[in-house]
């Protein structure tokens, strides 16, 4: 039986727990065996049942050194400290051969305890930046779901730690056992760790001296062939100097925030309607499906036609603006 212990700090957030309560500690999915599925216990300072899992089993941290895999969900609090004695059962863990995977902030919690350190890590993306600013000896990767560093885990945001818990359940149970838990919470199968989080695009400056009127009008004509020079007439600038207003207020450069605006479209018009991955190429200004594939799957490690699957909305199946 696979032993998994569930990291009730203080800071913990209820979503990762109930993912890793709902995956680890509900009857395998084939119903096989009872010693074939995973013993799940909750770790707490003190070692009192929390509130959120009165069904479990609860121990402190010190049980945290002799399983075998250690699950740390998100800290609601970036800035506290982390509790000593679970920074120790944490290190124990790791030199006794345990598995460790933290959800979303919870990599702030193992890179506190400097598990992660010369190690790939990645969470959620409002985060990473601060997350690689503390501790530059982590290689931290803000644009991806979830990253295996050896038994070292770490994901992104919520459904990037469904993703993880999933993934956890596939190494140790194989596909087959991944698949019926996927099915039974109606969510997709697999997501590979390397697909790319999909991040916000920045919005435009809503100052009145901005750029914003000339951002609105480029969205407006992305199935247009615009270049820089067209955004910086717009704008009454040279290309210069809209690239430098750009930096100073959105911190990227008109190329790079054009490009994200058209994946963006493309985006919304895979989630919003059935218009072939022609149609859609056009729309968003990417010329040809093939031009809009190849962008589509460097920027997002996924086909158009995947993301569709995963992200299709119902409503207006028609091509709009």
């Amino acid at each position: 039986m696979h032993r998994i212990a569930l990291v009730l700090h203080d800071t913990a957030m209820l979503y990762e727990v109930a993912i890793a309560s709902e995956i680890f500690g509900a009857d395998r999915p084939d119903q096989g065996p009872a010693n074939e599925w995973y013993d799940i216990v909750a770790c707490t300072a003190d070692g009192a049942p929390h509130p959120w899992l009165p069904h479990l089993r609860t121990v402190g941290y010190a049980e945290i050194a002799r399983v075998d895999t250690v699950l740390v969900p998100s800290a609601d609090e970036l800035d506290d400290g982390v509790d000593p004695s679970l920074v120790d059962a944490l290190v124990a863990a790791q030199a006794r051969g345990a598995r460790l995977a933290a959800l979303c902030t919870g990599a702030f919690v193992l890179a506190a305890a400097g598990v992660l350190d010369g190690r790939v890590a990645t969470t959620h993306w409002m985060h990473a930046d601060e997350l690689a600013r503390r501790y530059p000896q982590i290689d931290v990767r803000p644009d991806i779901l979830y990253v295996e560093d050896g038994e070292v885990l770490t994901s992104a945001g919520k459904s990037a730690a469904l993703d993880l818990c999933l993934h956890l359940v596939r190494r140790d149970y194989g596909a087959a056992v991944a698949n019926a838990m996927a099915r039974r919470m109606v969510v997709p199968a697999h997501r590979t760790g390397g697909q790319a989080q999909f991040i916000t695009p920045p919005v435009a400056p809503r100052s009145p001296g901005g750029l914003a009127p000339t951002l609105e009008w480029a969205r407006a004509r992305l199935d247009q062939p615009l270049t820089v020079a067209d955004l910086a007439t717009h704008a009454h600038l040279s290309p210069r100097q809209l690239a430098r207003r750009m930096q100073t207020e959105l911190q990227t450069g008109p190329l790079h925030w054009l490009h994200r605006q058209r994946l963006a479209r493309a985006q919304e018009l895979l989630e919003r309607t059935d218009a072939s991955i022609d149609q859609i190429a056009n729309s968003c200004g990417m010329g040809t499906a093939a031009t809009l594939r190849r962008h589509f799957h460097r920027a997002l490690s996924v086909t158009p036609t995947a993301y569709r699957t995963t992200f299709r909305l119902t409503g207006d199946p028609q091509l709009g603006p």
